[in-house]
């Protein structure tokens, strides 16, 4: 089997990578060819066009880029046609990967969703495509089923692969590595900033984070680098901050830390399952914010909210954010009852999601469609 996958960011390289290895189990001989990151590579995909100038927030992020994304589009599509997949495989990102399934379907190229975009956050009015083009939603959110159901589309649920990840880091983790002094840290307390993986979000989000950070003289805040944004980028935000950035080690910062302030996005499960008390936050430009506040009809932003439906992290959006985020660091770090009611709602979260080797079900469904389609 010949599969191309798209994936626009570094969760979706991720999950697209274990998925990969999955695939590669029940068909030796498969080929694969992506639009996406480093670790696709790395599981056996020859990589065409890398994400890392494709990771874009907002309408006019986006516009700004939209020759980039044209270009972009018109090179995947041609790419495609010349590999000729048995079945073109999409992990999220539906700004780019909606019109790519209904350009594959056309052309009688099998399409099948695998991570669905939040189209009920915003977008219904984009299901038609889905109806039209896609075989298979392979969701990762529980109530995801229904949504879709509702649309009559196929949509199949098999847990949550951020369980993957975190039980094969969980199942490799050392206890006994000193953290602190691998990473040249001082011997305080880590607070984890897990700002974001875009450019955009990172400029917005991460000096109001530092901005925080210098009410808690007694801990040390240590970012977690995002694997395609370069130092000097994180450099010139932190200017003279003693803010550290270790690449490469998120779970492992999670780990050693006592607490997280989180860019609302899949990190956010991450930290959950870690069982880190966190607060999310998002901020975007004004003008997207301004618009979303007409499309988005959501009751909360956070994957962990979403999921338990109910408040379960504290949500910050958009103004005020320091001094929000300083108010909640500090319930999360000197409350006992505030950070024990949080872990119980944690442990509530991971039955939720149901159990690990989400992959390798995934992996044998969709082998299972193509010999049967």
């Amino acid at each position: 089997m010949k599969y191309y996958f798209i994936a626009g960011e570094a969760s979706g390289d991720m999950h697209a990578a274990n998925l990969i290895r999955a695939l590669i189990k029940n068909d030796g001989s498969a080929e694969f060819r992506a639009f996406g990151g480093d670790r696709m590579k790395e599981a056996g995909a020859f990589l065409f066009i890398h994400y890392r100038d494709m990771a874009l927030m907002g309408g006019i992020e986006v516009l700004r880029k939209y020759p980039v994304i044209l270009r972009n589009k018109k090179a995947c599509r041609k790419d495609i046609l010349d590999f000729k997949p048995d079945v073109l495989i999409l992990v999220d990102y539906s700004g780019f990967n909606l019109p790519m399934a209904r350009f594959a379907a056309e052309r009688g190229i099998r399409v099948i969703y695998y991570i669905s975009p939040k189209l009920w956050a915003w977008a219904k009015w984009r299901m038609k495509t889905i109806q039209r083009s896609v075989i298979k939603m392979f969701v990762i959110l529980p109530f995801e089923v229904d949504f879709y159901h509702n649309y009559k589309i196929d949509a199949e649920y098999y847990g949550n692969p951020v369980l993957d990840s975190i039980v094969e880091f969980e199942g490799s983790f050392n206890p006994g590595v000193d953290f602190h002094s691998k990473n040249n840290l001082e011997k305080k307390p880590i607070v984890a900033l897990l700002a974001g993986s875009r450019k955009q979000e990172i400029a917005l989000l991460l000096p109001e984070m530092l901005a925080a950070a210098v009410n808690f003289p007694g801990y040390q805040f240590v970012i977690a680098g995002a694997p395609s944004i370069d130092p000097p980028f994180y450099e010139r935000i932190i200017s003279k901050s003693p803010v550290r950035v270790v690449y490469n080690q998120t779970y492992d910062l999670l780990m050693h830390a006592q607490a997280a302030v989180v860019t609302s996005g899949t990190a956010t499960l991450e930290t959950a399952l870690l069982r880190v008390p966190q607060v999310v936050v998002y901020k975007t430009s004004a003008i997207t914010f301004f618009v979303g506040n007409f499309l988005v009809r959501i009751k909360y932003f956070s994957l962990v909210n979403l999921i338990l439906d109910k408040l379960v992290v504290r949500e910050l959006l958009q103004k005020g954010l320091a001094g929000d985020i300083s108010a909640e660091l500090g319930l999360l770090l000197f409350d006992a009852a505030y950070r024990s009611e949080m872990m119980n709602n944690y442990k509530l979260l991971r039955e939720e999601l149901g159990e690990s080797g989400v992959a390798d079900r995934v992996a044998q469904r969709i082998d299972q469609i193509l010999h049967t389609l």
